[in-house]
């Protein structure tokens, strides 16, 4: 259950990875989750096959997807042919997992650098048969303490973090790796699964900021504040100057009710760097429930500044507006957030009565109102300005004293 406060707008900071290159159109650890038969049957052989030294490379292989429709129809013949060629059924297994990719385990080297070295030359013999680049992401058996199964998903997350530096990449599994699978399954609400490759990353890159951060995140939204406390602040102990474990110390201390506290912290985060949405919209949201609208008003343009598709910092500035009497302003701010979300309730509400104020548009004001309600229908204020409007309304007479914007 996510904790009180926490929206698409509030919400704790995380890297995607620590790349800053554009994430991959598609995911293949998406197979792990969703079981894929493919993927299954691939474990299955792999657990049942005898492996001399129980040692051995799995690779996941994906060719680029600009290959012509005449050359896809060869693909699963070429990659056969090229398996064959380069080792054979003696020394490996494969299996296909789609149009274009495969997943593959082979043995029977003298080293590791040798297996990587047929890896690359069946890449590479690929490559040259299709005239098409291939990504590849890597996995050894033994490492660290996986099994034969958690080792193929090893290699499919390491061609997902291949999969980051763009075409023709070849990824040997690795902390990043799983910061970054780890980074898709909170993205897609698997907070477990999130939360078991982040702590898997920190055994195997202890002192990683970015796994660290994410991991008290995990904590953070299924509400255990005190662990995801205990690794933010574990984090600040190896840099005190990252702005994103400093700002999600703040939310903590803010969804907490202790408002000093997180202003404070999220002062800091600004201190270091004063162009972060997330900070300016959480710190103006902070002053004014302090009751600080002069302070709070600049932090709220400069996050309209940094982002202007922001239903909430919109609404913020025509919250404090509204409640500093200047209707026409903030009705024109509450305006701006309807328009980006149309069912902001609380931008509704406040639009109807900055309308009912000036005595503008009763009855669109009356509308919005009744759509507020409709939205939040135990919202007292909202039934209170309802009922403002509806008794203004019927106490004019005639209907055309009603003033018009």
């Amino acid at each position: 259950m996510l904790p009180k406060f926490y929206s698409k707008e509030v919400h704790f900071l995380k890297t995607d990875s620590d790349l800053t290159i554009t994430p991959p159109d598609h995911f293949f650890c998406d197979l792990i989750s969703s079981r894929t038969g493919s993927l299954t049957r691939f474990k299955n052989r792999l657990q049942q096959t005898k492996i001399p030294g129980n040692r051995f490379l799995c690779a996941t292989m994906e060719l680029a997807s600009d290959i012509p429709d005449p050359d896809r129809e060869k693909v699963k013949t070429t990659f056969e042919n090229t398996f064959n060629l380069v080792l054979d059924n003696e020394r490996g297994i494969w299996e296909y997992l789609g149009d274009l990719s495969f997943i593959i385990a082979f043995w029977d080297n003298e080293n590791t650098q040798k297996a990587s070295e047929l890896m690359v030359s069946l890449k590479n013999k690929m490559s040259g048969a299709l005239k098409s680049s291939i990504l590849v992401g890597v996995a050894r058996f033994p490492f660290h303490d996986f099994t034969r199964s958690q080792t193929v998903d090893n290699a499919i997350k390491a061609i997902d973090h291949a999969a980051f530096f763009g075409p023709d990449t070849l990824i040997h599994f690795d902390g990043v790796s799983l910061n970054i699978s780890g980074d898709r399954f909170y993205q897609t609400h698997q907070f477990e699964m999130a939360r078991t490759d982040y702590l898997k990353g920190l055994e195997i890159k202890p002192n990683d900021i970015n796994l660290i951060n994410s991991l008290g995140v995990c904590y953070g939204v299924a509400g255990e504040l005190e662990n995801a406390r205990t690794e933010f602040e574990r984090a600040l102990k190896i840099n005190a100057k990252e702005v994103m474990v400093i700002y999600n110390l703040g939310l903590i201390h803010r969804i907490e009710e202790d408002l000093d506290k997180a202003i404070l912290y999220l002062r800091k985060a600004r201190a270091i760097n004063d162009r972060i949405f997330e900070v300016e919209l959480l710190l103006g949201h902070l002053l004014f429930l302090k009751g600080l609208h002069e302070q709070a008003l600049p932090h709220l343009e400069t996050a309209i500044q940094i982002d202007d598709t922001s239903a909430a910092a919109f609404r913020l500035k025509g919250e404090i507006l509204l409640a500093d009497r200047q209707p026409d302003e903030a009705a024109k701010a509450f305006n701006r957030a309807i328009k980006i979300n149309p069912s902001d309730a609380t931008s509704l509400s406040g639009y109807a009565k900055c309308l009912e104020i000036q005595n503008k548009n009763l009855t669109i004001a009356l509308s919005f109102a009744k759509n507020s309600i409709a939205l939040e229908p135990d919202n007292t204020l909202f039934q209170q300005r309802l009922n403002t409007i509806r008794e203004k309304i019927d106490g004019l007479e005639p209907p055309e004293q009603i003033k018009t914007a």
